[in-house]
């Protein structure tokens, strides 16, 4: 993971110090030829592309402020040959933090941002406003949560699998206004959404953003000789809220289908197990409350096979003791009631969802309650 972090050179006002963290992993993995297994190839370590193209927008972004540029890595000695890479490209320092790379997430950010905050406390007083650049995601284990737990220990906004940054506004601010970053991050369907970011603020951006630069000569033989500094992680405090049990592929639950009837040739078992000759179940549209939407998504799901028996007798108990209580408070007010009077309904604002089955949910704003007839 690559994290890029402006101190306070983030503002138009002076230069300040830029942060590129790198995470060592391994680009390709060998095989062993005669049993198979993977082992490591050390021959391939270096950083993920996400990581390099979230280094080249931090070295754009020293460039526009006239920051010092340091780049940081968490993990073992063996980072120090990734690290000099990072100072051939153009960082002025290094520093290397002493925690396991395997850590939880939180961890390697809480490590990271301590990294951070005694960096800038090199280049001066305080932190700043920090722009933290982050890629979006390694090749090792690619969860991408790095950059939100960097924002929580840095209290700064963030703005997650970009794919364009504009540095017009960052490079020339406007008369009296704070230096701001134009960014464009991916949405579904193919939109785009831009966003005008104030710092401090946390980014990680995708791969194919940017290219790290050629090293020069002068640069690759001046970092074979440069020091790397060595910073001590401190042991995290508090307890763990999510423990790792295994680990192993994703594969869906085997749905049980009734064998077809034996009198039955070929041709009309493989149809009775695709299921062509059934009919899909209409579209319906349902106007419910909160508690019984879930009620009723628990019974299509539990209906449709997708959801063990066991879970759904779990998950659906509270839903029924609801709808039994509601129902014995309908029974009495219809008991006490002597006529039924209309009520009108308020105009409802309703959002549709519709299911691959063909089961629409809509979720209403206000409605008002009919009473029904006993």
């Amino acid at each position: 993971m690559t994290v890029a972090a402006a101190g306070p050179g983030a503002q138009a006002s002076g230069p300040g110090i830029v942060v590129a963290c790198w995470k060592l992993v391994e680009l390709r993995a060998g095989i062993d030829p005669f049993t198979g297994a993977v082992v490591p190839d050390p021959t391939s370590a270096g950083p993920s592309p996400a990581d390099e193209a979230a280094l080249e927008w931090a070295l754009r972004l020293a460039e526009g402020t006239g920051a010092r540029v340091v780049a940081i890595s968490a993990g073992s000695p063996g980072c120090d040959a990734m690290l000099r890479k990072a100072l051939a490209a153009g960082a002025d320092g290094a520093m290397r933090v002493g925690v396991d790379p395997d850590a939880r997430s939180s961890v390697i950010a809480g490590a990271l941002a301590r990294a951070i905050r005694k960096a800038a406390a090199h280049g001066g007083p305080g932190m700043g406003d920090a722009v933290v650049c982050c890629g979006d995601a390694s090749v090792d284990r690619g969860s991408g949560s790095v950059p939100a737990f960097l924002a929580g220990e840095l209290a700064a906004s963030q703005a997650l699998g970009l794919v364009g940054l504009d540095l017009v506004t960052w490079a020339e601010p406007a008369d009296g206004g704070d230096r701001a970053l134009v960014v464009e991050r991916r949405l579904d369907r193919g939109r785009r959404e831009r966003l005008r970011l104030v710092p401090p603020f946390v980014i990680s951006v995708e791969a194919g953003t940017a290219r790290l630069r050629r090293s020069s000569l002068a640069g690759a033989l001046a970092a074979r000789e440069a020091a790397v500094e060595t910073v001590e992680a401190t042991p995290p405090v508090g307890d763990t809220r999510v423990e790792l049990v295994g680990e192993e592929p994703y594969r869906p639950r085997a749905r049980v289908v009734p064998a077809p009837a034996a009198r039955l040739g070929p041709r009309g078992r493989i149809a009775v197990l695709t299921g062509a000759l059934h009919e899909r179940p209409a579209a319906r549209t349902l106007v419910l409350e909160p508690e019984a939407a879930a009620d009723e998504l628990l019974s299509t799901l539990a209906e449709w096979g997708e959801l063990p028996d066991s879970l759904v007798t779990v998950l659906r108990q509270p839903c029924r003791a609801g709808a039994a209580e509601a129902a014995d408070a309908a029974a009495g007010a219809a008991a006490e009631s002597v006529a039924t009077e209309s009520v009108a309904t308020e105009s409802v604002t309703t959002e549709s969802v519709t299911t691959d089955h063909g089961v629409a949910f809509h979720a209403a704003d206000t409605i008002a309650d009919t009473p029904e007839v006993p």
